[in-house]
Formats: structure tokens, sequence, C-alpha cells
């Protein structure tokens, strides 16, 4: 086994996120910690594919570790679903007598490791998305990163509105996951809100928000998940049938961007930690979330199979 953990290449995948970078520079100085040699591959599983694979060392590790974004890049790279290209990205690891892979990244990064599992690479997947919406790990790395952003542009846009008396529509990232808009509006004590998992019709929109004029709010936020509506036409029906002059922000990739949280540092810490215990362990195949107080480890496949609550 001691032969086989002589290296080890780190590669983020999929949306960037705020933490994965205190991941990446955790990686390497505990890798190098148990004399394993670490590698950074550029651009996700594209770099992989071409090659772009780099040995790197602690020094890169101390100038990351409070960036934000993914300082060694990231892409969507549908190609790799197929055999022969993930046949070239093992091949070129391969070259380099790297025998381990670990994979920061989403539910989609998570099928990619998983198929080069069943290829016969070593790889865990650690949980990075600000979507949070990997299953298997009760958040993930620049979930809380992106929920304060979203919550500081909540307070913003309440400001203006309480100063207007007007209604605001805020479209927040999360597709087929609420989290971000269902947490921050809570936080941030928002009137309305709509996700995939509870979409409201813009007709219960347009009630909700007519209640509030009637009761003389003098601001109003309606908070919705990305993909539900053409929010800004959505704006000039609320206005239309509410009686508040409406305008809608759509925060876009904003979200994504900013130096992580202390939550998010700490929590890319401890699982950039225990990839390597992993590791060091034998235990391949599998990806990490936190669970509880403590850290959970599942096989890619059932994790992939689990189900939102």
């Amino acid at each position: 086994m001691a032969k086989l953990m002589k290296k080890v290449a780190i590669l983020t995948s999929g949306g960037d996120a705020p933490g994965m970078n205190n991941t990446v520079a955790q990686i390497i100085k505990k890798a190098i910690a148990n004399n394993i040699l670490p590698y950074i591959v550029r651009d996700g599983y594209e770099g992989l594919t071409q090659g772009w694979i780099e040995e790197t060392n602690e020094d890169f590790a101390r100038k990351i570790v409070n960036r934000g974004g993914t300082a060694i890049g990231t892409s969507r790279y549908p190609e790799f679903a197929k055999e022969e290209v993930r046949q070239r990205a093992i091949n070129n690891l391969k070259q380099l007598e790297i025998n381990n892979l670990i994979v920061i990244g989403g539910d989609g990064s998570y099928q990619g490791a998983n198929k080069l599992v069943a290829m016969g690479l070593n790889c865990i997947g650690l949980p990075g998305t600000i979507d949070n919406d990997v299953v298997s790990s009760d958040f993930t790395i620049g979930f809380d990163t992106a929920l304060n952003t979203v919550i500081e542009a909540i307070d913003r846009v309440r400001d203006t509105n309480e100063s207007h008396n007007r209604c605001g529509i805020i479209e927040v990232m999360g597709r087929y996951c609420g989290d971000i808009a269902m947490l921050a509006g809570i936080g941030s004590g928002v009137e309305i809100i709509s996700t995939s998992e509870n979409k409201l019709t813009e007709e219960e929109i347009i009630q909700q928000t007519k209640k509030c004029y009637e009761k003389k709010y003098r601001s109003i936020i309606i908070l919705v998940t990305e993909k539900l509506y053409d929010v800004h036409q959505l704006a000039k029906e609320v206005e239309k049938g509410s009686g508040y002059v409406t305008r809608a922000t759509v925060l876009g990739h904003i979200q994504r961007g900013g130096m992580p949280t202390a939550m998010d540092r700490y929590l890319a810490t401890i699982l950039g930690t225990e990839a390597i215990k992993q590791l060091i362990a034998g235990n391949a195949g599998i990806c990490i979330g936190l669970s509880g107080n403590g850290l959970q480890s599942y096989s890619f496949t059932k994790a992939l199979a689990m189900k939102r609550k």
C-alpha cells in the first residue's frame, strides 16, 4: 500500500465555490506531511484529459488559502461522458505514476469520479458547490459563503424598498435545490419564498403580495430560485395586481464569488484532512460529507442514489 500512496492529484470540477481553494490547500499540506507527493489538475476533467497536471507544494497552498473561486481552475466538460475520453485521462495519470485522485465538486463531478472508479482509479469525492445539492452532505463547501452573500444583498434591497415603499423580487441560484432561497429567506425575514420544491404560482405570489399591500407593509421581498419564472415579467404582473411598484433583481454569479466565510474554511479544512486520511487507510471509491456533527463516507454509487428529504 505504501507504494500506491506516493502521489495524489487534486481537481475542482463544475461551478466554482468559495472554499475550494482552502480544500486544495489543506489536501496539499496534509499530503506532504504524510510523504505523499501532491499534484494539481488545471481546469477540471478537461485538464485531466488534456494532461494539464503539475506537481505542487506548500508555497502554492499558502498563496491560495484565503482566495475565493478556485485557483486551479474548473470547467464543465460533457465530453468526459465518453469512455475513450476518460481513458485518456487515466493514461495521463498513469504516465506520472499517480494512482489517486481527489475530486471537489457537485453531483456531476461525482458521476465523473464514479466512472473513473469503475475503470480502476482510486478516487475520493468532496462536496464543493454553492447550491448545497449534494445529498450525501448536510452542507457543501461554498454554501455558507453564498448564503451570507445573498442575505447581504437582500438587506440592501430591503433598504431601498423601505425608502420607496416598493416590492422587490430577488432571484437566487439553486436550480433544483432551494436551500439558498429557503435559508436566506428565513434568515433575512423575507415575506414570500418560492423554490423548485415548493413553487408558488404567479397568482399565489400576486395574492400574497396584495395582502401585504393591504396591511400597509412599506417593503416586500419575494425570493425565488432561478429557472422558475421570468422574474422581470413577474415583476410587471405583481405590480399590476398588488399595487406595489415592483422591481426584479437577478443576483447571478455574484453569489459564487468572494472570500470564503469562516464556516466554509473550516468545512474545507476538515474535509481535505479526511480525504488524505481515507487514502492512507486504503479507502477509495468514496465521497465524504458532513452528517450531523461528524463526517461520513459513502460509496459514490450510494451517494448518487440518495434522495433529498
